[in-house]
Parts: structure tokens; C-alpha cells; sequence
């Protein structure tokens, strides 16, 4: 605990806990507010901690849709106790980073989800073309605290730190005003939440290792690479068996399921085996995902300048972009990009509603006039201009890369070079 409330780690919390920003927590104080409370309060929040009396505050309950249906329940914490998960976190991770597997790859220094894709790339490559996709059933709300704080407690000693970390867990959550107490689940929203699930799953890594298996692990999602359905079969009851009996976990099986990998989806990303090699590409779902919040940006900015709505699309494409950089699905990117544009020269043919405007905008993009006109008349609804021959020839993809609208194709190219 000492180490924890050290002057410097106290800071470098502090640094990182403003730069992660968020909402309040049940209290309503603001990240800007927490610098001037800690002046006046710290010395007594240090003495509690040092003592072991820090009692934490309820967290506020936020859901939030899952793209696949339901929602993911979020646990909002003060700015203080985000503060101080922050600074136990920095402790901690040293203490347990050497001891995690290799093949977990979720909320580590230097590992992130394109590893973890490459190595289930390596694995499929390697003649294992079929996957036992486990999907632990509500991970973070269903975590046994007995069983997690008895793996934390095997490198831990120190009781005030035991203790807090369990006050942590046991912390209430805050709904419509009321308060309930929790039994079990680790909230997702503090800084604290990912490490202790890696401090719970390297018993599973530690099991699968022990059978030789090939499997990759990012937090709660875990895949397990065999090379037959029959084998897979059996992994996934030896598995579904362990979790239940060691963990307390229980395997959602509706979403679990043992297949070829190129029909599953794993982090985003699909491998699919063709002519004996495999390929990363992207899930349908991630796709259909990007369209459906193109589509709602899109009729966010009917009312708005074209640039303005390329503006706010930008970090959206950048970031997916960046993210599925590994594929080799350039012809679908390129497909992504041809129907984004072809979404704007339809957001634009709605934005003139009448046939005379229409014409107008034609004849300033350089349209002869007869022609012009004629595209004005047609007839034919938005979606149908937007991808004919005479919105293209006076919106060409030229003038939307002029206006600054990022390519998910050209994005991923580049980056591919560099890497």
C-alpha cells in the first residue's frame, strides 16, 4: 500500500486518469474537479488507505447496446476511485505481467488485438482449420470474488490491498437513484476491471497450455485452434468442464460453437482457408456495423453542409481503417469506398429536393445543359442519381478527395506498406 499512495505513482495516476477523461461518477465530480478536492482532501484519503479503512463509493450503472443485441453494463466509478484503481493498477501489473501467457493478448503493455489476430492467422496457416470459439456468458458480471481474490492473493500479502480490492468488487451499483449491492461480477469502467480478468483467465491459459493446445486469449474472448471437428468437439467439453468446476464460469452455448474459422468471428476479424492458405479478412458483422453508423451519421447531416458530414465520417473511416488494416480484402475495401461516395451524392440529390436546383448543381459541375436538365427530370429517387452516370461524371471520386473524405482502401494500403 505504501507503494500504491507513493508520491510519484499517485501522480502518474493522476496524469493518466485525466487523460483517459470520462463522466462522473455517482458523486458528480468532474476529472477538472478532482486537482482542486485532492488539495484539500488527500491527506485524509492517504491516511484511510494507508490504514486500510478507504471504503469506496457505489459506481453508476450505464448500459450500453451491444451491436449483436442485449447490452453491456457498465460500472461508471468516482473520478477518486478511478484515482486511486489507477494507482493500484500501476502496482499490481509488474507484479503479474511476467506470470501471464503468451497467448493472452487483451490489456497488456505492448500486445493489442492485431496480435492476437496474427497469431490465430499462424495457427489456421498451420493446418489447425478448425476452432472451438469459447464465449464466456456475462464474464465481468458473473466473476466468483472467492475465486479471484484467491489467485490475486497468491502474489499479494499485503491485506490492505486484499481488502481493498475486494471493496472494489463489493461496491454498489447505482440505478434510477438506488443503490444495489452486488455478490459477484468485476464492473467493467474502472481502470482495475481488465487486470484482475487476466488475473482470473491465466488459470484457464495455464490449463490449455498444460494440454499442448494452440489458442489465443483477449480478455474474456478465447479461441482454441485444433485440427478436426472431432477434436474440437472434445475441447470444448474438457473446457466448458473446467471453467465451471475451477472458475465459476459458465460457457454461453448458444454462442459457442466449434467450426471452421473462416465462419466465426474473432476480434472483428474472420480466417478463411483458400486453396490450402489462409487469409485474414473481416467479419460480415464488423461491415454491416460500419455501414449502420455511416447510415446514422448520414442522416445526422441532412441538414448540414456535405463538407461538415465528411468532417464528422473522417474519424469514424480513419479509425476502422487502422483497425482492420490486416485484411486482405482490398476488393471489398474498395466496394466500402464506392458506396460511401455514392451515400453522399445521395445525401446531396436529397439536400436539392427539386428538379430545378438539381439542374443547377449539374450545370455548375460542368454537365452540358440538355443533359443536365434531363438527369434533373428523370424522375428516379435519390439513392437511384446518386449512383448514375451524371452524378458521378459531376462528383467524381477526385472531388470528394478533395474535400478531405478519408479512403478505407488508400488508409489500409498505406498502412500495410509501412507495416
Amino acid at each position: 500500500m505504501e507503494r500504491v499512495v507513493d508520491r510519484e505513482n499517485m501522480r502518474q495516476a493522476y496524469r493518466r486518469v485525466l487523460r483517459n477523461r470520462g463522466a462522473a461518477g455517482v458523486d458528480g465530480m468532474s476529472i477538472e474537479a478532482l486537482g482542486t478536492w485532492l488539495k484539500a482532501h488527500w491527506p485524509h484519503v492517504r491516511k484511510a488507505l494507508l490504514e486500510g479503512r478507504y471504503l469506496p463509493q457505489a459506481v453508476r450503472r450505464v448500459d450500453i447496446p451491444k451491436p449483436d443485441g442485449g447490452v453491456r453494463t457498465l460500472g461508471v466509478p468516482t473520478v477518486m476511485d478511478r484515482l486511486i484503481q489507477q494507482a493500484l493498477h500501476q502496482v499490481l501489473q509488474p507484479i503479474f505481467e511476467p506470470m501471464f501467457s503468451a497467448s493472452s493478448f487483451g490489456f497488456r503493455p505492448g500486445r493489442g488485438a492485431h496480435d492476437a489476430v496474427r497469431q490465430a492467422h499462424a495457427y489456421v496457416q498451420g493446418g489447425r482449420h478448425w476452432v472451438v470459439d469459447l464465449d464466456l456468458e456475462k464474464f465481468f458480471d458473473r466473476v466468483n470474488h472467492d475465486v479471484l481474490m484467491a489467485r490475486v492473493a497468491r502474489q499479494v500479502q499485503d491485506l490492505r490491498v486484499l481488502k481493498l480490492i475486494r471493496r472494489f468488487l463489493e461496491a454498489g451499483v447505482m440505478a434510477d437513484g438506488l443503490v444495489r449491492a452486488r455478490t459477484e461480477g468485476t464492473p467493467q469502467g474502472g481502470p482495475l476491471s481488465p487486470l484482475l480478468s487476466n488475473i482470473l483467465l491465466t488459470d484457464l491459459d495455464r490449463h490449455l497450455e498444460a494440454r499442448g493446445l494452440a489458442f489465443c486469449r483477449y480478455a474474456d474472448d478465447c479461441n482454441i485452434y485444433v485440427s478436426s471437428q472431432r477434436a474440437g468437439e472434445r475441447v470444448m467439453a474438457s473446457t466448458r468442464a473446467y471453467l465451471e468446476k475451477a472458475l465459476r464460469l459458465v460457457v454461453n452455448e448458444a454462442k459457442s460453437k466449434v467450426a471452421k474459422p473462416g465462419t466465426r468471428k474473432f476480434l472483428g476479424y474472420r480466417i478463411a482457408t483458400r486453396l490450402e492458405e489462409a487469409h485474414i479478412g473481416i467479419a460480415p458483422q464488423s461491415i454491416e456495423r460500419l455501414m449502420q453508423r455511416v447510415r446514422e451519421l448520414m442522416r445526422q447531416g441532412r441538414g448540414q453542409s456535405l463538407a461538415h458530414t465528411i468532417q464528422r465520417l473522417n474519424p469514424l473511416l480513419r479509425g476502422w481503417a487502422n483497425y482492420f488494416s490486416l485484411s486482405v480484402q482490398h476488393k471489398r475495401m474498395r466496394n466500402l469506398d464506392g458506396w460511401l461516395r455514392r451515400r453522399l451524392r445521395c445525401l446531396l440529390w436529397r439536400q436539392w429536393k427539386r428538379p430545378r436546383t438539381c439542374e443547377r448543381h449539374l450545370l455548375a459541375q460542368g454537365l452540358d445543359p440538355e443533359r443536365a436538365w434531363r438527369s434533373s427530370v428523370n424522375g428516379r429517387g435519390p439513392w437511384w442519381n446518386a449512383g448514375a452516370s451524371h452524378m458521378q461524371q459531376a462528383f467524381p471520386n477526385a472531388w470528394f478527395q478533395r474535400l478531405g473524405l478519408v479512403s478505407i482502401h488508400e488508409t489500409v494500403v498505406r498502412l500495410q506498406r509501412i507495416h
